[in-house]
């Protein structure tokens, strides 16, 4: 079953956004929710521009995307040391938050690590399917819920993107995922 979309913010100033779905079985106190990481305008801005890059993707689709960039950020900042990667479609997400550097940075602070970005070219012959499985398993433990549609990995995406890098894991280091160094990136709260 498929979380349905989040809808494009519209709380106002101040307020804190509705989460767009619940689990009626968890408390919702229990369950972090990574859109509250930035404020409307940050996040309408980066869904802009995940839309600019995919002429005809749907709000709805580019809201899950942005929601799930944030989720791996979140992860990819809290496990600093576990080789992860983004699907395509989550990549899209963290390319157009990357692109918006001061809203980014002040996310990447307020998680308390910098998240580096180091893209490669698609190579097939590095894949390592384990790795999104990995990925998946830490942004749980992070405290979130996955979009499983947009973590089915290449074989079974249902989202066409404009991505096009891989993050795979290099033999012998951390791979192309590098959250370590800066922690005092800073910025005004919910940028």
């Amino acid at each position: 079953m498929s979380t349905p979309p989040p809808p494009p913010c519209s709380a106002g100033k101040g307020e804190t956004p509705t989460p767009a779905y619940t689990d009626s079985t968890v408390p919702q106190a229990a369950k972090p929710d990574a859109r509250t990481l930035l404020s409307d305008a940050a996040f309408n801005g980066v869904l802009a521009t995940v839309l600019d890059n995919n002429p005809g993707m749907d709000i709805g689709t580019g809201s899950r995307i942005v929601v799930e960039a944030i989720k791996f950020t979140a992860a990819a900042a809290m496990f600093p040391t576990v080789r992860i990667a983004p699907t395509r479609e989550v990549d899209e997400g963290w390319h157009a938050l990357i692109l918006h550097t001061h809203l980014y940075a002040a996310l990447c602070g307020r998680l308390g690590r910098f998240v580096h970005h180091f893209p490669e070219r698609p190579d097939p012959s590095r894949h390592d399917s384990d790795v999104l499985t990995r990925t998946v398993a830490l942004i749980e433990q992070a405290g979130y819920t996955p979009d499983t549609e947009l973590w089915a990995g290449l074989k079974k995406s249902v989202v066409s993107v404009a991505a096009n890098c891989s993050h795979t894991p290099v033999p012998g280091g951390c791979g192309p995922i590098n959250p370590g160094g800066c922690a005092t990136h800073g910025g005004d709260e919910g940028e």
